[in-house]
């Protein structure tokens, strides 16, 4: 089989396209042929070795896809040859809230990761897929989608008439602004790009804000909403978490889903956060639990992702670059397999 490595250390130049051989499943394992994956900023920075996670050379990057059952070890009774299926990060993650001993086995840091024609997981470690969707769609849900779900609607209890503070276009945060259309909330989208919160807007979006026009776009939260949001996801970290706080109404939520500016904050006066009474909550994506509901409302909805564009296995550095560039996409980047 085919699969994408890095050889020997860090950085898009050890991306390899190798020869392997198709493993066999054991017991409560099954073999998916991976049709899709989709790309993430975790990937981004496993890549880079920027984030402290034990992995062990030669290592399959990239952590979400999508893709069909071809066989099944013996003991398995959740699937069967056939199902379409996408593996959950956190292996071992079933339900309830995220605890030590199941965050360490999560895929592409440091379990391997799906960017290989064959891959082998636990049965307990994957979901069904909406049949609605296609294989490109379905490999974009186990982070982003998940993330924006769990912190808006399992953790966050997101309710018709809540607003919700979406920051950029990325993956989490259009998945969130789709989730919220969903609810009945109403949804206040940020970017740097006029032309992408057009696009914004097409999806739903209640108002959206230039924050290259508008730095102080956490007072125009404000006035928008007489008081504040009921939420945040914010993707930013350090340069945005402040802000995020000064948007909330009193009682308000801030869920941390990324630190794409970094993740210290020098002097941070905790005054904003008592004043608000806030909530601020980090997130580790979510449980098989939480994917399974997710995927059930996706399907009664008719849900499909946004993705912006499709590479081939063999120029993955290519999409690598385009998602470390930014703001050069809307939603979703996906590698077929």
């Amino acid at each position: 089989m085919k699969a994408i490595q890095l050889t020997n250390g860090f950085g898009f130049e050890e991306l390899t396209l190798t020869e392997l051989d198709i493993p066999t499943p054991g017991p409560q394992e099954v073999l998916i042929r991976m049709r899709a994956a989709s790309l993430n900023y975790r990937d981004l920075v496993i890549l880079n070795g920027l984030m402290p996670v034990d992995i062990k050379f030669p290592f399959i990057p990239v952590s979400d896809g999508a893709g069909e059952i071809v066989a099944v070890g013996p003991g398995v009774t959740r699937f069967q040859v056939g199902h379409r299926v996408a593996g959950n990060l956190q292996q071992r993650f079933i339900a309830g809230n995220p605890r030590a001993e199941v965050l360490g086995e999560s895929l592409a840091g440091p379990l391997n990761g799906v960017a290989a024609e064959y891959v082998v997981l636990h049965e307990n470690g994957i979901v069904r897929i909406p049949d609605h969707l296609t294989w490109e769609e379905a490999s974009t849900l186990p982070i982003a989608a998940l993330t924006a779900w769990s912190m808006l609607i399992e953790y966050g209890g997101l309710q018709a008439g809540n607003t919700v503070l979406l920051q950029g276009t990325g993956g989490v945060s259009i998945f969130g602004l789709q989730f919220a259309v969903m609810a009945g909330a109403r949804a206040i989208i940020t970017s740097s790009s006029n032309a992408k919160l057009e696009r914004a807007k097409a999806l739903g979006a209640w108002q959206t804000i230039n924050y290259s026009e508008v730095p102080d776009w956490d007072k125009v939260a404000l006035e928008l909403t007489d008081g504040g949001v009921d939420h945040v996801l914010d993707v930013g970290g350090a340069a945005t978490m402040v802000k995020s706080i000064n948007a909330l109404r009193i009682g308000g939520t801030v869920s941390m889903v990324g630190f794409l500016s970094g993740l210290t904050i020098p002097e941070y006066d905790v005054t904003g956060i008592l004043q608000k009474a806030a909530t601020v909550r980090g997130s580790q994506v979510g449980n098989r639990d939480h994917f399974e509901k997710m995927n059930r409302a996706i399907t009664h909805h008719g849900l499909h992702p946004v993705i912006d564009q499709v590479f081939p296995l063999n120029r993955i550095g290519e999409a690598f670059a385009l998602l470390a560039e930014g703001k050069q996409y809307f939603g979703k980047i996906v590698v077929q397999i």
